[in-house]
């Protein structure tokens, strides 16, 4: 028992972390995954560009979510900043869902919607580990100062 107290204690911040991620993750995907179909089956827009479309919309929503939620513990760089490169990773991650559709609808010549739904998802999931590491590396930095955990001894001083 010793043991597994240790061990969560050692990797808590980071289990907490990808708990929190996920979370925003599987909101933005069925977001995401929502507005790809309507965009698509119901509008008449392409994979494609129902693809630009829907996760533009979707990673506005888990910048939020990873900014104020996710990491919010970590240093704060300047919005725009953080926004134009969470932005430009997500353009990057972006290609992997491209890729899967455009092969699995282009080349594969599968038109169907489970056909297409796969696809997103494999492309979702290979976008997300990219997403994972890239913002921990380049968008929300580890904060240069420890963020206290709780009162310092003696409490808050009172004035008097």
């Amino acid at each position: 028992m010793n043991f597994t107290r240790r061990l969560y204690h050692r990797f808590s911040s980071l289990v907490h972390e990808l708990a929190k991620f996920g979370s925003i993750g599987a909101l933005a995907f069925l977001l995401d995954t929502s507005l790809l179909n309507l965009f698509n089956v119901v509008v008449g827009l392409g994979p494609l560009t129902s693809k630009v479309i829907a996760t533009t919309i979707s990673t506005t929503f888990a910048y939020a979510g990873n900014r104020y939620w996710t990491f919010r513990h970590r240093e704060q760089s300047g919005l725009r900043r953080e926004y134009f490169l969470f932005f430009l990773l997500n353009g990057i991650a972006l290609l992997f869902g491209m890729l899967t559709i455009g092969f699995t609808t282009y080349t594969l010549g599968l038109h169907d919607a489970l056909s297409f739904n796969i696809a997103n998802i494999v492309g979702v999931g290979l976008g997300t580990l990219f997403r994972y590491w890239s913002y921990k590396k380049w968008v929300f930095l580890e904060a240069t100062d420890p963020i206290p955990v709780e009162l310092p001894e003696g409490g808050v001083k009172q004035d008097r």
